[in-house]
C-alpha cells in the first residue's frame, strides 16, 4: 500500500464512462472489494471499475489499446487518477453540504420522477409488449423493398418500428387506463394564448386527483415561443405533464423505489450529478478577470501559442556536391524524393521512413536549416543546407501556420482562461489530496490483477506477458 502521489486530471474528467464507473464505486465497506486498487476517503475504486471505463465507449483524449500492452498499463493509470480527483470532489462536495442545496434536490427530485415514470410506463402500463416474428415477417413482405437481404440489422429496425406503432396506437388506451379514478380538470379558457399577457404563472389551469397545476409549470414545459403559441401544443403539454404526475404516485404506491432499476440508476445519478454540481460551483469562483488573463498569458506564452510548423522530408548527404547534383536529379524528374532517400540518405532508418520526419515547429532547429525549412514553400525543395549532421535537401510535405499568438485574438483569450482556470482547479484538488482526504493504491493488487490480464491475453494471443515491474515503474513516471 502507498501514498499516491501523482498529479490530477480533474479537468478532463466529464466524461460518462468515467462518471457511470464513479457511481459503481464502493462506498465505506469496513473490508475493501477483492478487486479494489485504490481507496479516496471512504470510496473504494476496484479494478473492474476501470475496466469497465475502459470497455465502454471511447474517452475523449484517450485511445484505448489492446489488451495485455504496456501502453494499456498506463491508460489505467490515467484513467485510475482521474477517477480519483473525481471522488475527492464528491467527498469535498458531502462535507461542504452541497447535496443539501435546494438546486441540486430539485434535480435529484425531478430525475427521479423521470426514472418511476419510466419504470411505471414500461412494468405496469405496456407489460410485456412484444412483437411477434409473425409480425416481423409481414412488416418485411410488405414494407420493405423487393430483394432487400432479411439481416439481423433488417429485422433488429423492423421490430423497433413496430414498437413503436404499438405504443402509438396504444396511447389512448394507455391514458384511460392511467387516469381511472383520478379526476382531471382542464380550464381550456386559461390557456389561451389571446391572455398570456395578463396570466400569472400561479394560474391554475388544472387539477388532477385533488392536485392543482399552475400555467407556469405548463409554459416552461412548452420551450420554444413557437411551440408555446400553439393551443395544441399547450393541451399536448398539459395532458404529459398530468400523465407524468400520475404516473409517478402510481409508481410510488406500487413499491417501485425498491426496484433494483430505479436504485441503480439513482445511485448512479446523484453521485454524478453531484461531482457536475460542485465543480460549476468550484469554477464560478475561480473565473479570472480580463488583468488576470492577461498577465497568466504573458507569463506562460511559450505554453500557450502553437508556432508555425512545417511536415518536413529530408535527404541528407555527406558534402555540397552531392546534395546539389541529386537536387538536379530530382528537380529533373529523374528520381523522386522518396527514392533519393532511401538510396542516398545517409541517416540510418532513411530507407524505413523514406526521409519523412513529421511536423518540426518553427525555431526548434539549427538556425540554417530552419531558416531553409520554413522560407521552402509546400512541394519545394529548399537547400542545400548544411547541418552537423550533413548536407541537407528539404522538401515540404505540409504547413500549419502560428496560432493563439495574440491575447487579443478571441480563441487565444479563451486557450489561455481554460488553461489557467483548469491550472487552478487541479491545485484545488492537490489540496484536498494532501489537506482533507486520504488517498491509498493499493499496488500489489493492482500488479497482480495487471499481470492476470496480462497473461490471460498472452495465453490467448500467445504474445508477451506484461510484467508488474512495468507496471510499477510507469506508476513512478506517474507521481513524478
Amino acid at each position: 500500500m502507498m501514498q499516491y502521489q501523482a498529479r490530477t486530471f480533474l479537468a478532463g474528467f466529464i466524461l460518462v464512462p468515467l462518471l457511470t464507473a464513479l457511481a459503481q464505486a464502493h462506498a465505506g465497506p469496513a473490508v475493501p472489494p477483492a478487486d479494489a486498487i485504490a481507496r479516496v476517503g471512504d470510496q473504494f475504486i476496484t479494478f473492474s471499475d476501470i475496466n469497465t471505463m475502459m470497455n465502454s465507449s471511447a474517452i475523449v483524449g484517450l485511445s484505448m489499446p489492446a489488451l495485455g500492452t504496456p501502453e494499456r498499463d498506463t491508460v489505467r493509470l490515467t484513467l485510475l487518477d482521474k477517477m480519483i480527483s473525481a471522488n475527492l470532489t464528491y467527498l469535498d462536495a458531502i462535507k461542504q453540504g452541497v447535496d443539501k442545496e435546494p438546486a441540486y434536490r430539485k434535480d435529484i427530485a425531478a430525475f427521479s420522477d423521470a426514472v418511476l415514470v419510466s419504470l411505471y410506463r414500461k412494468k405496469v402500463l405496456l407489460g410485456d409488449l412484444k412483437v411477434s416474428d409473425e409480425e416481423i415477417q409481414s412488416f418485411y413482405k410488405e414494407s420493405i423493398a423487393p430483394g432487400t437481404e432479411f439481416t439481423d440489422d433488417v429485422r433488429t429496425g423492423i421490430e423497433a418500428s413496430l414498437h413503436k406503432r404499438k405504443l402509438r396506437d396504444m396511447s389512448d388506451v394507455i391514458r384511460n387506463r392511467l387516469r381511472e379514478g383520478a379526476e382531471v380538470s382542464i380550464k381550456e379558457e386559461e390557456l389561451d394564448p389571446d391572455g398570456d399577457e395578463g396570466r400569472s404563472d400561479a394560474t391554475i389551469v388544472a387539477t388532477y386527483a385533488g392536485h392543482p397545476l399552475a400555467w407556469g409549470e405548463v409554459r416552461s414545459a412548452l420551450g420554444t415561443p413557437r411551440n408555446a403559441g400553439s393551443m395544441e401544443n399547450r393541451l399536448a403539454a398539459l395532458d404529459d405533464i398530468i400523465d407524468g404526475r400520475l404516473m409517478t404516485q402510481k409508481a410510488r404506491k406500487a413499491g417501485l423505489e425498491s426496484d433494483p432499476v430505479y436504485q441503480a440508476r439513482m445511485n448512479e445519478y446523484r453521485k454524478t450529478s453531484l461531482i457536475n454540481y460542485h465543480r460549476h460551483r468550484i469554477l464560478a469562483e475561480m473565473e479570472p478577470g480580463e488583468a488576470e488573463i492577461k498577465d497568466y498569458y504573458a507569463e506562460h506564452r511559450d505554453r500557450i501559442a502553437v508556432k508555425e510548423a512545417r511536415k518536413v522530408q529530408m535527404v541528407v548527404l555527406k558534402t555540397r556536391e552531392e546534395a546539389e547534383d541529386l537536387k538536379k536529379k530530382i528537380d529533373a524528374g529523374e528520381i523522386t524524393m522518396h527514392q533519393a532517400a532511401a538510396d542516398y540518405s545517409i541517416v540510418p532508418d532513411a530507407r524505413k521512413t523514406l526521409g519523412e520526419i513529421g511536423w518540426v515547429k518553427k525555431g526548434s532547429g539549427f538556425p540554417e536549416l530552419d531558416g531553409v525549412t520554413f522560407s521552402t514553400g509546400p512541394g519545394e525543395i529548399g537547400g542545400p543546407v548544411e547541418s552537423p549532421a550533413g548536407w541537407h535537401l528539404v522538401r515540404i510535405l505540409d504547413m500549419r501556420d502560428a496560432a493563439l499568438d495574440d491575447i487579443g485574438d478571441e480563441k487565444t483569450r479563451y486557450a489561455t482562461r481554460r488553461m489557467l482556470i483548469d491550472e487552478r482547479l487541479d491545485g484545488y484538488v492537490v489540496d484536498l489530496r494532501q489537506k482533507e482526504f486520504k488517498v491509498e493504491i493499493f499496488e500489489d493488487t493492482l500488479n497482480r490483477l495487471a499481470q492476470q490480464e496480462a497473461d490471460w491475453y498472452a495465453k490467448k494471443a500467445q504474445t508477451d506477458t506484461v510484467s508488474p515491474e512495468k507496471v510499477k515503474e510507469q506508476i513512478e513516471k506517474l507521481r513524478k
